[in-house]
């Protein structure tokens, strides 16, 4: 008996340590907010890739199915149940009855329908050429969708397509009211309509965006009456604010506030490995980064080990490739690009750069995910190539600009990253290196007809373990390629107020706050 009462204390101990003790009962009320380091730029899911504008869509919008909570498995959401045909061409979806947008008009199969045809089908009256960054790898392999009745959707495929299920859980495939998308049009990314958790109620440009609780939400109404997402674009700001308890939640902790946080009694840190990568894009088209020889130097170049000790803190870890160790058919046996300034100088030489170059690197101030050190990273950058006499001039551009000029490949190198949507390798090698990506998430406008082939035939595959051995040789090619300078994998981080109660990270990155509540 004694064992018994010994492992029960345990148990409770051990959720209470989780933040998730059996004696909290969930209290409704109260306005959280949470601050992130630059604003949105678009609320319609379909129209944007940034994470700050992730956050406030996937709590207004739904999809077809979505993630369990902190997990990238995958369970009923729009959809209540799912077939796929023994070829794995037709998906059949089993709608949820009795829903509605926020503007009160019935969600069903029609405007399904609506919302897919106008990301994929040019013929379509509300499809915007080049407005829905993420549709042609999301999307892109649906040959046809109907309504088979008011509650019944069937998705017809170009090819069997292996993480179809998991790209319609991501934020960029929640579903949009075609009423609201007839009623503002091209301006539908200023006014969101769903039918998620919270309702949009305004914003304000470069300060907050609020959403407040929808009452008649078909997964029970939310917690706390209100979510302010805050903008405040420096970290020791964000950090002040938070001591203060004018903030509940924030984004981008500098590595070195880390302990003051932890040895705050007000605060706490939530954090796990993450799925993410930061790198520098080199231009495959744009001299001197079409030779593979100085892309392979610049790698050599950098110390990345000294990066993740010194700068981030120990958060993060050097990257050997594209994928973060933390996702399956990550290649442990890859060695990537060690520290090897020497090799790097033979390299140059040999390509006829003995001389160095000059180039301009770009870079952003506000921290992300995969960089929590914002433009400090590309001044270290910077030191380490001057050692193999290749001068960098540093040029930062506003958030918004940088993201658009990025997608054109108007820069020579920059700084950019990518935090997992969906769990899947797709959404690294895939994103990053199909050349039919350039002009939107293949910021390094590489091509290689191998890759290219081998992508598309992992997706057709549902055996895993085949399209493990794929993904890896895909790796190889890459890592040789040397499109990118793979640099490091950060620790997802998340300091919060003591009273923010069962918040849960999720490996996307994305801000649930549908079951969070505030103690009062």
């Amino acid at each position: 008996m004694k064992k018994v009462i010994s492992l029960l204390l345990v148990l409770v101990m051990l959720l209470g340590i989780a933040g998730v003790s059996s004696a909290e009962e969930p209290q409704y009320g109260g306005t959280l907010i949470y601050a992130h380091g630059a604003d949105a730029d678009a609320l319609d899911p379909h129209m944007t890739l940034l994470g700050t504008s992730a956050d406030i869509i996937v709590n207004v919008f739904d999809g077809l199915v979505r993630f369990e909570r902190g997990t990238t498995k995958i369970e009923p959401a729009l959809a209540t149940s799912w077939n796929v045909s023994d070829d794995g061409l037709i998906w059949t979806f089993n709608l949820r009855k009795g829903v509605k947008f926020h503007d009160g008009t019935p969600f069903n199969a029609d405007a399904v329908v609506f919302d897919i045809e106008r990301q994929i089908n040019p013929n379509h009256p509300y499809y915007l050429e080049g407005k829905f960054p993420y549709a042609g790898f999301s999307l892109g392999m649906i040959e046809k969708v109907e309504a088979v009745d008011e509650y019944t959707v069937k998705f017809t495929l170009k090819h069997p397509y292996a993480p179809f299920l998991k790209n319609l859980a991501m934020f960029a495939t929640c579903i949009v009211s075609p009423e609201a998308v007839k009623k503002y049009g091209e301006e539908i990314f200023k006014h969101p309509v769903g039918t998620g958790a919270f309702i949009f109620e305004e914003w304000v440009k470069d300060d907050h965006i609020t959403v407040v609780a929808n009452e008649d939400y078909w997964d029970g109404r939310p917690y706390v009456d209100k979510v302010i997402f805050k903008v405040i674009p420096r970290n020791e700001v964000r950090l002040l604010e938070l001591e203060k308890g004018n903030i509940h939640i924030m984004e981008g902790l500098n590595p070195t506030d880390i302990k003051k946080v932890k040895d705050n009694p007000d605060l706490k840190l939530l954090e796990q490995p993450g799925l993410n990568i930061g790198y520098i894009a080199l231009h495959n088209e744009k001299k001197p980064f079409d030779n593979k020889l100085v892309r392979q130097a610049m790698n050599y170049a950098i110390n990345k080990e000294e990066i993740c000790k010194y700068l981030m803190k120990d958060q993060a870890i050097p990257a050997r490739g594209p994928l973060p160790p933390t996702i399956w058919s990550y290649d442990d046996t890859l060695k990537g690009y060690p520290y090897n300034p020497e090799k790097a100088k033979e390299l140059l030489k040999e390509a006829g750069y003995g001389d160095g170059f000059t180039f301009t690197l770009r870079t952003y101030s506000a921290p992300r995910g995969y960089n929590p050190v914002g433009a400090r990273l590309a001044t270290a950058i910077q030191q380490y190539l001057k050692e193999i006499g290749v001068n960098a001039e540093i040029e930062q551009l506003e958030w918004g600009t940088y993201i658009k000029e990025g997608k054109a490949g108007k820069h020579t190198a920059a700084l950019f990253g990518w935090m997992a949507d969906n769990g899947d390798p797709d959404n690294f090698l895939n994103v990053f290196f199909n050349s039919a990506n350039q002009g939107s998430t293949n910021r390094a406008f590489y091509t290689n007809e191998k890759v290219d082939e081998l992508l598309i035939k992992a997706q057709k595959l549902s055996d895993e373990k085949e399209r493990e051995k794929i993904y890896k040789e895909v790796q190889k090619i890459v890592v040789e390629d040397a499109p990118f300078v793979f640099l490091n994998h950060m620790k997802q981080m998340l300091p919060m107020r003591t009273n923010v109660k069962n918040y849960v990270l999720y490996p996307t990155y994305n801000k649930f706050f549908h079951k969070v509540w505030l103690e009062q």
